[in-house]
């Protein structure tokens, strides 16, 4: 009985193994994926260490709609996130929230509808994320290891945090300077390098 047992879990792992190398290459054939990507869907190879440091804005609803623009324009550059306490209207209401991201992240602001060009940064609505910074006061900026987007509901109070928060109504690349004199050179180097290229 145990080496029919034992034959079965091994039957098994091979059907996984073929079954999850078929799909990593389906996959990889459908994104135009190369190689090492394709390994790396397949478990082969090991995904990022998570010292990436993203700018994250604190930002809020009540500042103007012309100055949150601009920061996300700013934010897609420097491949930062914009984050939001809370939302307009109390988190019952999404639809003043999805109109206000609308609005801050459509290039051309006279378009409306779907199909309208968007700026590629992520907006958040995380409470725990402003109380972790302790920011009270916005704009401001943190750099925070690993993914900041993550929902706050997988997140605990020990989740990694910014080691300054630099506050005051500037244009990011100056932000992002004085984050550097703070002690964070390092940190916001990428993103200013990003910022510089484009």
């Amino acid at each position: 009985m145990a080496d029919r047992v034992k034959a079965d879990v091994a039957a098994a792992r091979k059907a996984l193994a073929i079954e999850r190398e078929t799909a990593s290459r389906r996959i990889a054939q459908a994104l135009g994926l190369e190689q090492p990507e394709e390994a790396a869907l397949a478990g082969v190879v090991s995904g990022s260490s998570g010292k990436h440091l993203v700018p994250v804005l604190f930002v809020s609803s009540s500042m103007p709609v012309e100055t949150l623009r601009t920061y996300a324009g700013q934010l897609e550059r420097a491949r930062g996130v914009m984050a939001f306490r809370g939302m307009p209207g109390g988190m019952r209401q999404v639809g003043p929230m999805a109109q206000l991201s609308a609005t801050i992240l459509r290039r051309d602001p006279g378009c409306e509808g779907p199909a309208c060009a968007m700026r590629d940064v992520q907006l958040i609505v995380d409470p725990l994320i402003f109380r972790q910074h302790r920011v009270s006061q916005v704009p401001a900026l943190a750099m925070i290891p690993g993914d900041p987007t993550r929902p706050y509901c997988e997140r605990d109070e020990a989740s990694p945090r910014a080691a300054h928060l630099v506050l005051g109504d500037a244009a990011l690349s100056g932000l992002l300077e004085e984050y550097g004199r703070l002690g964070g050179k390092a940190e916001v180097q990428d993103a200013l390098a990003h910022m510089a290229r484009q």
